[in-house]
């Protein structure tokens, strides 16, 4: 048995087991649902499918951002996977809670945090060694501007820094938030991809702010249409 498992299992309760089997009959069904409305597609371009633990930081500007990046996971990769998400908004109501945790498997975190324990890097630490993947929105909030992406926020680099065996794969979300435009419930169907770039590292006597901007700029380069601005 590997390590991860060994860790896995020493936590796994009747009750996680129960909400692991939902999340996964969950996370199929949206997996199902998000390709038959977008039609999406993964382009792995630098990287593959893997076993390896993983923490996938993608660009945001929609709700379903997170289903969509899932969807193009292989299901082994995709149960074991979970993403981070606003506890402002997904634990606002019992449904929400009950949608975002149990169905969907997603970690809620406080922006706002005051308390020790509801410190957002411990609680993606705790993922982490439990042996799970994480996907993680590193502006911090979704892009309602005219910018293609927002300035990183720290997050990411706090957990490179504590855990660096853990590959860091950048991943471009295209369409997504003409798909789901905000304030909307019911999804458009349009065409989406989902880019994921070559894993990334911090580099030794890499301080914060280099490490952050190296990390923005290789998920920017993702970006289609950075590429169709370039050429003109």
């Amino acid at each position: 048995m590997s390590e991860t498992m060994a860790v896995r299992d020493s936590h796994e309760t009747p009750g996680n087991a129960g909400r692991r089997l939902l999340g996964a009959i969950a996370s199929a069904t949206l997996a199902v649902l998000a390709r038959g409305v977008t039609g999406v597609r993964p382009i792995w371009s630098g990287s593959a499918p893997s076993q390896r633990q993983r923490i996938y930081f993608a660009n945001h500007a929609s709700h379903g951002d997170f289903i969509l990046l899932s969807a193009c996971l292989p299901a082994s990769e995709r149960a074991r996977t979970r993403a981070v998400a606003a506890a402002d908004y997904w634990g606002k109501t019992r449904l929400r809670r009950f949608i975002a945790e149990d169905m969907l498997g997603s970690v809620l975190v406080h922006r706002a945090w005051t308390e020790p324990a509801q410190n957002p890097i411990k609680i993606m630490l705790d993922v982490l060694d439990r042996g799970d993947s994480l996907i993680i929105f590193p502006e911090g909030t979704r892009n309602m501007t005219d910018e293609p992406l927002l300035r990183f926020r720290s997050g990411l680099y706090n957990l490179s820094i504590a855990r660096p065996d853990v590959e860091l794969v950048p991943c471009w979300i295209e369409n997504m938030s003409r798909v789901l435009p905000k304030g909307q419930f019911l999804p458009v169907p349009l065409l989406c991809r989902v880019i994921f770039g070559a894993p990334i590292a911090v580099a030794e006597n890499e301080d914060r702010r280099d490490f952050l901007s190296r990390a923005h700029a290789a998920l920017l380069a993702l970006d289609p249409s950075t590429s169709r601005r370039s050429s003109r």
